[in-house]
């Protein structure tokens, strides 16, 4: 028996869904990926990004979600997959066998994506015509009867179709905004026919989908739905938590076989997937639906760890543990689970890149896993890098993530990797990043995955060194990478008086702040600095920087949840203007116009940075390349794939002089 298997007895335990056994309670939820062609038709990187999923070691390993009708009214992702036809039939046979292939049971997921559809379309299917909150979606269109009835039959026979194909369950979308819950919602239905009205009334379009394909598949194949446990949409006249609960009473009436429960929509005006909400946060509508369904209930949102989902299974509160976010940086999170070599999972960090890109109709990407669809792709070594012909003694310059992951990478390919830090602990930015509030933590489980996966394969780690010409001379080493990072911009006149700091020193507690704080920089990383200091204490805080807006280089998903806690917190945000001068008690502010103001300032927090360019000795190895934000600062995301792409090519490069990868 596996140790991972005795240590979550739960998670592992088989369940029977409707007539379907399942060998554990671990299901990866459907996500989209934009790896389809634009038509519909399943590519075979979708294919092959599947097939990772089902030998990663899930139970249930669900499809992303396909649209059901052929006018585009339904597609939400311009890479969406289709089954408005028996011509995709074929290629959605590939998903299904490949996941059956590695003994997981596939299911395949049927969704409209209702008011955020119509990708390719002037405008958005609903039930009713209500306004749009999000300015990225198109304006809806109240659906017909006519209309309506067509689309049902459209969901049971892309059922029929997913059933010809080969999938075990069939998954019907109705959370986040997709059409179902359009119709379920006091929010967006304002219909006054039999699909209207009261929460039964609401809930009509649904019963019909799921009666019809109850009657259209064969018995032995499981129903399930994906719906809103609670909507969080009380701002707007969304559904009481009692509707919510009615609708899925009825869903369960009409043949379900077992319910995936969420909470909120993406027009929610609070957070529901981010780190600032505590992991197992949403349980509670869990349980609600165990006590008030027979049907098993499964979950996902911010279920990261195996201790949360192992002990809900065990007190009743849960069935089955679901995943997305976790399972795009890792497919093979269950088996490393299983195995009890969590030191291996690649962590989610909940950074929301992969949703932001999806919505900006891009490929999905992890800001963690770069060999995200590559996974067919030898050279990028998602099923293990083979090892080098070519030996070679690495030195990297630097212990960031962009640094960690060269080093953990080049190292398992067989070099001699060893990594300088001139600080006494690794980690750069994502370190520092990790003491800020409200779920930053999490951004250290990155550091120490890669830590641990370098010392795993080889890879040696030297702190409180500072690398000079005479180290890098004694050492002769075949490749220098140089992974120095960022630091604070120091231009601004006066920048070397006692009470101005960096960010790194405020993050780290090595500052005693005064009352009154400035901040130079409106980066995502000013802005976690200042939502660390009004979390500290009560500073009088104020921003500076040059941009009309700040927050330009954060995510969607949190930009504006951080601008609602600065103004919570009464940060003063001035925008279009710069830091002339620091003098001792005050700064002085050029802002619109040149107009020059004077700002009180008892601290001042040097958070513009700049690529560290402190280190640059290229006559002392035959190669010398430089990675990540020495380069040129930018995300996480780009500091990692950096380091991922230097530690795969290291073997590849022609000695030179210098190199410096460009980007």
């Amino acid at each position: 028996m596996y140790p991972g298997i005795k240590k979550y007895p739960h998670l592992f335990s088989p369940i029977k869904i409707g007539k379907v056994e399942i060998k554990n309670r671990i299901k990866y939820a459907s996500t989209e990926t934009n790896f389809n062609y634009r038509d519909g038709y399943v590519s075979d990187k979708e294919v092959g990004y599947m097939e990772a999923q089902a030998r990663g070691g899930a139970g249930i390993v669900t499809s992303q979600g396909a649209f059901t009708e052929p006018t585009g009214e339904g597609k939400g992702y311009v890479g969406m997959m289709a089954i408005w036809d028996d011509k995709f039939i074929p290629g959605l046979k590939k998903i299904a066998d490949v996941i059956k292939k590695h003994g997981a049971v596939p299911c395949l997921q049927l969704m409209h994506c209702g008011r955020v559809g119509g990708i390719e379309l002037p405008y958005t299917a609903g039930p009713s015509n209500v306004p749009q909150k999000l300015p990225i979606f198109r304006p809806p269109k109240e659906m017909t009867k006519e209309e309506v009835r067509q689309c049902i039959q459209e969901h049971i026979n892309g059922a029929v179709r997913a059933v010809e194909a080969g999938f075990q369950i069939v998954e019907v979308s109705g959370i986040v905004g997709y059409l179902i819950s359009n119709f379920i919602s006091a929010y967006t239905n304002k219909r006054t026919d039999e699909y209207g009205g009261d929460i039964r009334g609401r809930s009509q379009f649904m019963k019909e989908i799921l009666e019809g394909i109850r009657k259209a598949v064969p018995s032995d194949v499981a129903i399930g739905i994906r719906l809103c446990g609670e909507e969080l949409l009380d701002d707007r006249g969304g559904n009481t938590p009692e509707e919510s609960l009615e609708s899925i009473k009825i869903a369960e009436k009409a043949g379900l076989d077992y319910l995936s429960v969420t909470a909120g929509w993406q027009e929610s005006p609070v957070s529901v997937i981010s780190r600032d909400v505590p992991m197992g946060n949403w349980l509670y509508i869990a349980e609600r639906m165990k006590k008030n369904i027979k049907v098993p209930v499964s979950m996902a949102y911010r279920l990261f760890v195996p201790e949360i989902p192992e002990k809900a299974i065990a007190d009743g509160r849960l069935d089955l543990w679901e995943m997305c976010r976790p399972m795009i940086a890792d497919p093979f999170l269950p088996k490393k689970i299983m195995e009890d070599r969590q030191q291996d999972i690649i962590p989610c960090i909940a950074c929301n890149v992969c949703l932001a890109r999806l919505f900006r109709d891009t490929e999905l990407c992890c800001t963690v896993r770069p060999s995200l669809g590559h996974e067919t792709e030898v050279e990028w070594g998602f099923y293990g890098f083979q090892k080098t012909k070519a030996k070679k003694k690495v030195i990297i310059i630097g212990s960031g993530i962009a640094g960690l992951q060269a080093a953990a990478i080049a190292a398992e390919k067989g070099h001699d990797v060893t990594v300088y830090e001139k600080n006494d602990h690794v980690g750069g930015q994502f370190a520092a990043a990790a003491l800020g509030p409200w779920g930053d933590n999490e951004f250290q489980r990155m550091v120490d995955y890669l830590k641990a996966q370098c010392d795993k394969h080889g890879a040696k780690i030297v702190l409180k060194t500072p690398v000079t010409k005479e180290l890098l001379e004694k050492e002769k080493a075949d490749s220098v990478i140089i992974a120095t990072g960022a630091v604070p911009d120091k231009s601004v006149p006066g920048s070397d008086k006692r009470h101005v700091v960096s960010l790194f020193d405020v993050l780290e507690g090595k500052m005693k702040l005064g009352q009154n704080v400035v901040i130079v920089g409106g980066t995502g990383a000013a802005i976690s600095t200042a939502l660390y200091i009004i979390d500290k204490g009560k500073h009088t805080v104020t921003m500076v920087d040059k941009p009309k807006k700040f927050g330009l280089d954060v995510n969607p998903s949190y930009v504006w949840r951080f601008m609602k806690k600065l103004k919570e917190g009464n940060v003063v945000q001035m925008v279009l203007s710069a830091v002339k001068e620091i003098r001792d008690k005050e700064v002085v502010v050029e802002g619109p116009e040149k107009r020059e103001t004077t700002i009180p300032a008892d601290s001042v927090v040097l958070a513009n940075l700049i690529p560290n360019k402190e280190v640059g000795y290229g006559k002392y190895a035959k190669d010398v390349y430089m990675i990540g934000d020495a380069v040129q600062v930018r995300r996480g995301t780009a500091a990692i794939r950096d380091g991922y792409r230097m530690g795969m090519r290291v073997d590849f490069f022609p000695y030179q002089t210098y190199h410096r990868i460009k980007h």
